[in-house]
């Protein structure tokens, strides 16, 4: 049953950036989604005990996380664009610099969404995961945004943990309080 929901939305992804709908094209992607959800639904779907509902809504969360992602990197290019093209504002607002974030993220493919979305946003990339702490490379303060604020919780972690552990969001919530 996860392996034709994997099948399912990877199918999707593929018609979505292919643009083609030949018919050597969609049975090429066909075959690929297959091989891929038969090898790798168990990253997706971790606790196969939840039912199917649980799950679908878990991936309609992901989808609406993906959009919030996109509008993100856009917005991180336009900030990577403006450095690179001013001259006098990069002098002064340049600032690369490597800091650790400590997550609340508790599963690991939680912490894998996370990292791989702090690498695909321009101007960050994840350079380690040891544990709960991320190791962050940010070429300006603006770039590293609330990830390099350890007093509260960063806006993509709680989206994240709003995707993948929507059962810890109490725990989630506990970073803010202990500030």
């Amino acid at each position: 049953m996860f392996i034709t929901v994997t099948f399912i939305l990877l199918f999707i992804l593929w018609v979505l950036f292919s643009g083609k709908f030949d018919l050597f094209h969609l049975t090429l992607g066909a075959i690929s989604c297959a091989m891929v959800a038969k090898f790798c639904s168990g990253l997706l779907f971790q606790e196969k005990s939840r039912h199917l509902g649980r799950r679908l809504a878990e991936a309609g969360r992901f989808l609406l996380y993906l959009a919030w992602l996109l509008v993100q990197i856009v917005y991180a290019n336009f900030h990577v664009i403006g450095l690179a093209l001013s001259g006098r504002r990069l002098r002064r607002d340049l600032d690369p610099h490597i800091f650790h974030f400590k997550t609340v993220l508790r599963h690991n493919f939680s912490r894998f969404v996370l990292a791989n979305s702090i690498t695909l946003t321009p101007g960050t990339v994840t350079i380690r995961i040891h544990g709960d702490t991320l190791y962050i490379h940010a070429i300006s303060k603006k770039a590293a945004g609330d990830l390099a604020n350890q007093d509260s919780i960063s806006e993509m972690e709680r989206r994240v943990g709003h995707v993948f552990e929507r059962h810890n969001l109490c725990f989630i919530a506990d970073k803010d309080d202990q500030a």
